[in-house]
């Protein structure tokens, strides 16, 4: 988020640490909003289910970050629930102290807002992927931009088949099974929670095959 020493300062002064185990929630949605939390150590996941019980990723987000961002502006509920992925540490602002801060130090809420407008132009390309094209030509998209982010074509996987299929829409079997397909067509190599693209051309032209 980029904040200074003072902003953090005076975030800290107001801040509650809280301690979650993997799986446990920090916050559901629907539930009033009690504040916002910027996570010191660890990984969140961010996502929605449907009234059958279907879910869908929106965002794993790790620290130094934060959540619940968008019931400070709004005064609405939290739009989506937040899990714990690892051990996590948070820090949660009330509402109130965190319109202080920002009263007195503007550029924090513009900070905060800088992060909203990631996570919105995230939720985008959800939406693009949940709505266009098959979960294969997804999952080759998936497989590409996490290459990317790591900056090597083999990489540690860090989210689960489960995980993937939430983000995808989809469920595990279904990643599995194409993720099995492309190593079988020498696209990938999979091994001990590793992936390594070893065609990216041909794992490129799966992702924006047009059906």
């Amino acid at each position: 988020m980029g904040l200074s020493e003072e902003e953090t300062a005076a975030l800290d002064e107001r801040a509650v640490a809280r301690r979650y185990a993997p799986g446990e929630v920090l916050f559901r949605e629907g539930e009033p909003c009690h504040g916002v939390y910027f996570l010191g150590k660890g990984r969140v996941k961010i996502f929605k289910t449907s009234p059958a019980g279907r879910e869908v990723m929106l965002a794993v987000e790790a620290a130094p970050s934060s959540v619940a961002e968008i019931p400070l502006f709004d005064g609405g509920p939290y739009p989506a629930t937040v899990t714990a992925l690892d051990d996590v540490v948070a820090y949660v602002i009330s509402k109130q102290d965190f319109r202080k801060v920002c009263l007195q130090r503007p550029e924090v809420a513009l900070k905060v807002l800088s992060v909203i407008g990631r996570r919105l132009r995230q939720l985008v390309s959800v939406v693009e992927a949940v709505t266009f094209g098959s979960v294969r030509q997804r999952l080759a998209r998936t497989l590409l931009e996490l290459g990317e982010q790591a900056g090597t074509a083999s990489f540690n996987l860090a989210e689960t088949h489960q995980e993937i299929a939430s983000r995808l829409g989809t469920v595990r079997e279904v990643v599995s099974r194409n993720l099995g397909r492309f190593q079988s067509e020498g696209l990938i190599r999979l091994g001990n929670k590793k992936v390594t693209i070893l065609d990216p051309a041909g794992l490129e032209r799966e992702a924006d095959t047009e059906l």
